[in-house]
């Protein structure tokens, strides 16, 4: 008769991981590592992707509670809804802009003066959510009106990865202009790692903007984009070269990234580089590499392939 399996239980040596010295290294290195960026003491914290991700969700189930609220709304409670979701979602806003705050000061707790620039630069964003939705209205309604595949306004808004994106950039520029430049990156990579869209929230974008598919779309710091301009997946919005200030670093800020002008469609894998314009209204090829500017109104596309057939020795 069989007995039961036999469990072999660890024995304690085989479950000594030699901790304390892992511990020992790895707070030398923390300490070398703030040393070098001159934090020393306790680090004030970043502000939390965790957190941020709750409040953008927040905020855009308050901009279309009626599609993107977690339950059905009747009619009597959508504003009520709306104003209860927005408060969460401001309030925990200006505990992350105060650590944004905390975090380039260097400061180990927050004071008074952090608590009040926080609460006026949330107010400033609250009060331009009205135009973020117009906006996204006009994104949405690009989408709807130059992709087949899409059969509602609605669905746009549910399934499209390219106004998924825009919705986080949207929120997130305006939150880059008050001067809460941290928290707007950490909303932006939010969005890149959902879509594979990566928009940095410096970057200047104005309505009726649709990116379809989208994976693999780079937006950088410094591009301009005007009205109903449309791009494909893999496009990129780039720089060609940095300059560097005196300590050897790239300079910051400076006009690096494309300007593209009104009603402009680049097409899947082109490349765009360096403080260049495209014209309005010009169209740009599949994989094309760009690093002048264009007129108003170009079609640029791949140099075709040559194939010249010679024969009895003619053409030599």
């Amino acid at each position: 008769m069989r007995g039961p399996p036999l469990k072999l239980e660890p024995r304690p040596s085989d479950l000594d991981w030699n901790i304390p010295a892992i511990v020992s290294e790895l707070r030398t290195l923390r300490d070398a590592s703030l040393a070098a960026r001159q934090r020393v003491g306790r680090p004030a914290k970043l502000p939390s992707r965790r957190k941020l991700l709750a409040v953008v969700d927040g905020l855009s189930a308050a901009l279309f509670p009626h599609r993107l609220a977690p339950r059905e709304l009747a009619d009597k409670s959508v504003d009520f809804f709306v104003g209860h979701t927005l408060d969460m979602a401001l309030r925990e806003l200006v505990d992350q802009v105060i650590r944004e705050f905390q975090f380039v000061s260097g400061q180990d707790s927050a004071n008074d003066e952090d608590r009040k620039r926080s609460i006026a630069l949330v107010r400033e964003f609250a009060a331009q959510l009205p135009t973020v939705r117009t906006l996204l209205e006009s994104d949405i309604r690009a989408a709807f009106e130059v992709d087949p595949g899409a059969r509602s306004l609605d669905e746009v808004l549910a399934c499209s990865p390219g106004l998924s994106a825009i919705t986080l950039y949207r929120m997130a520029h305006a939150l880059y202009v008050l001067g809460a430049r941290l928290v707007a990156r950490i909303i932006t990579e939010i969005g890149h790692s959902t879509t594979g869209i990566d928009i940095h929230p410096g970057a200047k974008i104005a309505g009726s903007f649709f990116i379809d598919h989208g994976t693999g779309v780079v937006i950088g710091e410094t591009a301009v984009v005007g009205q109903r301009v449309r791009l494909y997946h893999a496009v990129t919005l780039g720089a060609k070269r940095h300059s560097f200030d005196s300590s050897g670093l790239p300079s910051k800020g400076s006009p690096r990234h494309p300007v593209v002008e009104d009603d402009v469609v680049i097409y899947a894998g082109a490349t765009i580089l360096g403080r260049i314009t495209i014209g309005r209204g010009s169209v740009i090829g599949g994989n094309v590499w760009l690093t002048e500017s264009v007129p108003a109104g170009s079609v640029i596309s791949q140099a075709k392939v040559r194939n010249d057939d010679f024969e009895g020795g003619s053409g030599i």
